[in-house]
């Protein structure tokens, strides 16, 4: 006998002892599946057979076994488990996590049990417990059917224990193993020609046969996903149940389960409904067609599931939406809430019910896709989206490309049917507003670039701080830039950080092309800027009358009064609107000279140190060389004096190269070195040289170029080229490089790596720092990189949000977390 059972479950043994549950448990199962009443009691006695502490063993069971379910493992009990009671039990457990139950029952014969009994010494309560349980097995082997088990499988003597074999059925629920990309495709109500313009818009190619569309198929090989709904309501509810049961016979689509395809489903077997909502038009509708055509289409509507998970469980579709407690589960109300969502218990002024707004509350890793509640358009809420946009009522039907997440819709042709409600606003709140609850506590950001960031509470205090107190108007805060990091400390002599390091690090990663960009010695700057003051108000909600900001990484602005270097800067920045398609931009950039942002730091800490070595170093070098005119032994002593006074003079030089004077924009230059987003487009996704190209138009005083280089990290002399550059840059008093991977890689999340030069690390670590490379090359960068990965990943999801149209408050949500990162300890020399 084969056993089969779902890959997520509840398995309950049931046999008396003596049946061989454990050695069953262990041939078929991982010792971690395994949950042993025996072992249990163990745990809490140290002695497994201590019937005293009977309850506190299954209490411990029990709490493990809810453990394990409700993280989705596959769990096995291993109990006598011969009692109903017993059984009610973890019948209730499983129905409580939403998890199917299956029963094994090994049924051997009594004497059988009671001689493996009398073999183990552990075993000694003798014949009597044996014959008592098998009373209790005997009376319930006819009612455990009714139970509650999904399935009971009963196995018949040792020999049909020993020769059955355990197998796994995938859920229903589980296409993990599709990976798209799909169409997403919201409620469509019985809207055949707007849906066939949608999959022709979409790039599908039809099928028809005798004039009728009956599948289709799209050449780069997308898989359509419908949100369920497809009929009531519409003109041509049988149209659209052809095609798509034509599209999913082909396997070019999948569909969920709606809650009109259940009402119509019942009406067309015959049971008693209330034919309201649309249900009259398609009961009409499907009269019309052949007998046969109908009993096709209620098996294909009756056989659709409530929900799927897609692309390794990184996508969910259900037709109401679904909570991430549910994914993948399977019970009477997980299917409930998939068809029919939640509600309040309320009903509104139209008589429709409240729903609840679980989406509000989401923070699932998965995206999920639904529709059921009509809106006027699609909106992000917590990495969930609702593609149901009224086609029926007169709005439009809208599909969602996955992964790009591009929205395409089309207008209906009329209103097919006059709502009961009018349409409304999609979302539960202002898209400007912000609330403290968005990034207040302990949070898990979910990105697209295959990095999940949980920021700490106290990280998010500390950001708060900030936030409220100096920074920008948040409105403006859409990219906080990522903490860079070195590369791998250099071995060569002399070094700390060096490019060989570098190239090393991505050629590892399977990056064949890098670019290396100079790193101006300035303060990091993100320069968001509107052509006009009603463009910003437009797009970013700005009616203050300003056309940008320019603030540091921190988000604080440069300058008490922003208006002139914004407005210097939107003329020199005229060529992009053109060449962007775009009447606003984002740039990353430097902002020089240094001493523009710190120049209170240099006064106090850099210029009293030169300062004070200017002023000790010469006179102490002197009073030794007059000692060692004197005959005496000072030699070591002198050797270190001039070797610090030089590099004391070095440190000077390092810093003054970066303290031009200032007055008001006099001697201010901006190096804009990437576009981050414009109208519509993430552009921080774009190659390098596209930037650089683009970059390349702005030809005004105030615009720094940023000097580049591109290498071919597959090629030695390339990298050498690249090596005596750095070394150029660095031995002219440049800070030193950026090195990127030249193209983004899809899914792929890689940093720059900064390298700088070895003068620049004086002002770092000290004038005196090369005197110590052995113990600095003992530094710890595991926590400053892995802060780079995660705030990169994070920068490119805000600005994915920003271009998606995403609201303020989701654009906000990864770059708060940004600055809540940058409040965990770390060194800052790093």
């Amino acid at each position: 006998m084969t056993i089969r059972i779902p890959e997520l479950s509840l398995v309950v043994l049931v046999g008396v002892s003596g049946s061989g549950k454990s050695t069953f448990a262990a041939r078929h199962f991982k010792p971690t599946q395994v949950i042993s009443s025996d072992f249990c009691r163990g745990l809490v006695s140290d002695d497994e057979n201590d019937q005293s502490a009977t309850q506190a063993a299954f209490d411990l069971l029990d709490h493990i076994v809810e453990t394990r379910l409700s993280r989705g493992l596959l769990t096995v009990v291993d109990a006598t488990s011969v009692q109903f009671a017993a059984r009610q039990k973890l019948i209730a457990l499983a129905r409580k996590h939403d998890v199917l139950c299956d029963a094994i029952v090994l049924d051997v014969p009594e004497e059988v049990a009671i001689e493996r009994n009398a073999g183990r010494p552990d075993r000694d309560f003798g014949a009597g417990v044996v014959i008592r349980q098998r009373k209790d097995l005997r009376r319930s082997l006819g009612k455990i059917g009714r139970d509650g088990f999904r399935r009971v499988h009963v196995l018949r003597g040792v020999e049909e224990i020993d020769n059955a074999t355990v197998s796994y059925e995938k859920a229903w629920t589980d296409k993990k193993d599709l990976t798209g990309p799909f169409d997403l495709i919201g409620d469509i109500h019985g809207c055949r020609s707007e849906l066939e313009t949608l999959l022709t818009e979409l790039g599908w190619e039809l099928t028809r046969v005798d004039g009728r569309a009956v599948g289709a198929v799209h050449p780069e090989g997308r898989t359509a996903v419908f949100v369920g709904d497809l009929v009531d309501r519409g003109p041509d509810s049988p149209g659209v149940v052809r095609l798509v049961m034509g599209m999913v016979a082909a396997g070019t689509a999948v569909c969920v389960r709606g809650n009109h395809e259940e009402k119509l489903v019942r009406a067309l077997k015959g049971a008693k409904v209330k034919v309201a909502h649309g249900l009259e038009q398609s009961l009409e509708q499907f009269a019309a067609e052949p007998e046969e055509f109908t009993r096709e289409a209620a098996a294909f509507l009756d056989g659709l599931i409530s929900h799927y998970q897609l692309d390794e469980g990184r996508l969910v579709v259900a037709h109401a939406g679904l909570k991430e407690a549910y994914h993948g589960r399977a019970s009477g109300r997980v299917r409930a809430f998939a068809l029919y969502g939640d509600t309040t218990g309320e009903t509104d002024e139209y008589g429709l019910p409240v729903r609840y707004p679980w989406a509000q509350e989401y923070r699932g890793r998965a995206m999920v896709v639904y529709g059921h509640t009509p809106t006027t358009k699609p909106e992000w809420i917590n990495n969930t989206i609702c593609l149901d946009t009224g086609c029926v009522f007169g709005g439009s039907l809208t599909a969602l490309r996955y992964p790009s997440r591009e929205i395409v819709s089309v207008p209906a042709e009329k209103v097919w049917y006059e709502p009961v409600k009018p349409l409304s606003a999609p979302g539960y709140r202002d898209p400007v507003t912000l609330d403290i609850g968005d990034v207040s506590g302990t949070r898990h950001i979910e990105t697209r670039f295959g990095t999940r960031v949980k920021v700490m509470e106290e990280n998010a205090a500390a950001a708060l701080e900030v936030m409220s107190r100096f920074a920008v108007d948040p409105r403006w805060l859409v990219y906080l830039p990522p903490t860079m990091a070195p590369p791998e400390t250099s071995k060569l002599e002399g070094y700390l950080e060096h490019p060989h390091e570098a190239f090393e690090e991505f050629a590892a990663q399977g990056v064949a092309e890098v670019v290396c960009e100079e790193k101006h010695m300035g303060s990091r700057a993100v320069a968001v800027l509107a052509r006009t003051p009603e463009v910003a108000a437009e797009r970013f909600g700005v009616t203050d009358g300003s056309a940008g900001a320019v603030y540091t990484r921190t988000g604080r602005p440069f300058f008490d009064d922003l208006g002139p270097l914004v407005a210097r800067l939107r003329a020199a920045c005229e060529p992009l609107w053109e060449a962007l398609g775009s009447d606003w931009v984002a740039l990353d950039c430097e902002l020089l000279p240094w001493l523009a942002k710190a120049g209170e730091l240099i006064r106090v800490q850099y210029a009293a140190v030169g300062a004070a070595a200017g002023a000790a170093l010469p006179a102490a070098t002197s009073a030794l060389e007059a000692a060692a005119g004197r005959g005496l032994d000072v030699s070591e002593l002198l050797d270190r004096a001039r070797r610090r006074q030089d590099n004391a003079a070095r440190f000077r030089e390092a810093y003054a190269r970066y303290c031009w004077p200032v007055n008001g924009l006099e001697g201010v230059r901006l190096a804009p070195f990437q576009i981050l987003a414009c109208e519509g487009r993430n552009t921080a996704l774009e190659p390098h040289a596209w930037h650089l190209d683009t970059l390349s138009l702005l030809d005004d005083p105030i615009i720094t170029p940023t000097r580049h280089l591109f290498v071919d990290l597959t090629s030695a002399e390339s990298r050498e080229k690249a090596v005596a550059w750095w070394e150029e840059l660095t031995g002219q008093g440049g800070e030193g490089m950026v090195v990127k991977p030249a193209v983004h890689q899809r899914g792929r999340v890689q940093p720059g790596v900064k390298v700088r030069g070895r003068e620049y690390l004086r002002i770092i670590y000290g004038p005196d720092y090369t005197d110590s490379l052995d113990l600095l090359r003992r530094r710890f960068l595991g926590k400053k990189r892995s802060m780079a990965l995660r705030e990169h990943a994070l920068g490119l999801e805000a600005l994915a949000r920003l271009a998606d149209g995403d609201p303020l408050w989701r654009v906000h949500e990864p770059v708060f977390a940004v600055l809540a990162m940058e409040s965990e300890p770390v060194d800052p020399r790093l």
